[in-house]
């Protein structure tokens, strides 16, 4: 490798290393082909890339990008693992694999710019992956709202009811109730009913009625004076 080839390496690592979420330093000492292919593979599914670089040249990028805290880790057969997405489903793939195969010694490394221990590397493998997270969340938010749309829900529900129930009773459409039904007659007496005709006919047939009696006390009236004339004229 040529001096611009290494300053061309040096500058693609001072990238990687400022605008990973987290760089992982891992000793790949005994890991085969294959094995390093099943790596990058399971790590893909993090956004991660994994890579093995001189330690010379990646002292130099650490310089350059400003992660000096990761110079410590940067003796020995040293492979970095640049996380752009989920930092915990990387940390569980190095894990695991490293597990299965006795290889993979956590080194250090750096998260949002701060220092990552071991302890904390190991702690954060524990934890689900992004989108089994997303996916709790989303249930614990979700589960309150599914309570409150059910509550609401029967609430409507009752208030519909209760609306039918009125409306049945004729309480809700702005019509007043029906008259009562009239009171049925004594047995053996037929009551016919009174129109406005019927009234005013009564009317006139009791004008008539005092009318008639009035001309009958007069002709009585005068009946009377006539016979008392007439015992004048006998006694004279």
């Amino acid at each position: 490798m040529n001096k611009e080839e290494k300053t061309a390496v040096v500058e693609e690592l001072g990238k990687e290393l400022s605008e990973a979420d987290a760089v992982l330093a891992v000793d790949y000492r005994g890991i085969s082909v294959p094995q390093a292919a099943e790596l990058r593979s399971g790590l893909r599914d993090a956004d991660t890339r994994f890579r093995v670089v001189k330690n010379r040249l990646t002292l130099l990028a650490a310089e350059r990008a400003g992660t000096e805290p990761l110079k410590e880790h940067l003796s020995g057969p040293t492979a970095l693992a640049f996380v752009k997405g989920d930092v915990a489903l990387a940390a569980k793939t190095i894990s695991r694999l490293g597990s299965e195969w006795d290889l993979l010694t956590y080194k250090g490394g750096l998260m949002d710019g701060e220092p990552l221990d071991p302890d904390s590397f190991q702690a954060i493998a524990k934890l689900p992956g992004r989108e089994a997270l997303n996916a709790q969340f989303a249930g614990v938010v979700a589960s309150p709202i599914t309570g409150l749309v059910r509550g609401l829900g029967s609430m409507v529900q009752g208030l519909a009811s209760q609306l039918q129930q009125m409306a049945d009773q004729g309480l809700v459409t702005g019509e007043s109730p029906p008259d009562p039904e009239p009171e049925a007659p004594p047995p053996g007496e037929t009551r016919e009913p009174v129109t406005d005709g019927d009234a005013e006919l009564g009317s006139a047939q009791e004008g008539e009625s005092d009318r008639s009696g009035d001309e009958a006390d007069g002709e009585e009236a005068e009946e009377t004076s006539e016979d008392s004339n007439e015992d004048k004229e006998e006694d004279e």
